[in-house]
């Protein structure tokens, strides 16, 4: 018999490792809520976020097959992302964090800012 490995990756895990970071939920969400963006359409939707960070993360989605990228030989090109079907698998996900987000900031009292339905 086989001993188990020192360390089995939980699957919890696996799925924070593809969707985790600061912007990666926000942008699942919008592409959920839209269908399909373009990146200025992404961009203007996470103030705050730089056109580094944002390539970079949609980079690791499409690496993870979460995210399509989608290129038109235009000029100027045009590029669009949408979620693939496995990253439609995580619509449900995406709205229940999105429910409890509401729920949870507008639990927290008078004294801090409620959090909008986005």
């Amino acid at each position: 018999m086989k001993s188990a490995p020192a360390h089995q990756r939980c699957a919890v895990e696996a799925a924070l490792d593809a969707i985790g970071g600061k912007w990666k939920g926000l942008i699942l969400y919008h592409l959920t809520r839209s269908g399909t963006l373009r990146f200025n359409e992404l961009k203007r939707l996470l103030p705050g976020v730089t056109q580094r960070m944002l390539t970079k993360q949609l980079r690791e989605l499409e690496a993870e097959a979460l995210v399509l990228r989608t290129v038109y030989a235009e000029v100027p090109p045009r590029v669009e992302y949408r979620l693939s079907a496995e990253g439609l698998e995580l619509r449900p996900v995406i709205e229940a964090l999105r429910e409890w987000g509401v729920r949870r900031e507008n639990s927290r009292g008078a004294g801090t800012a409620h959090a909008h339905a986005c």
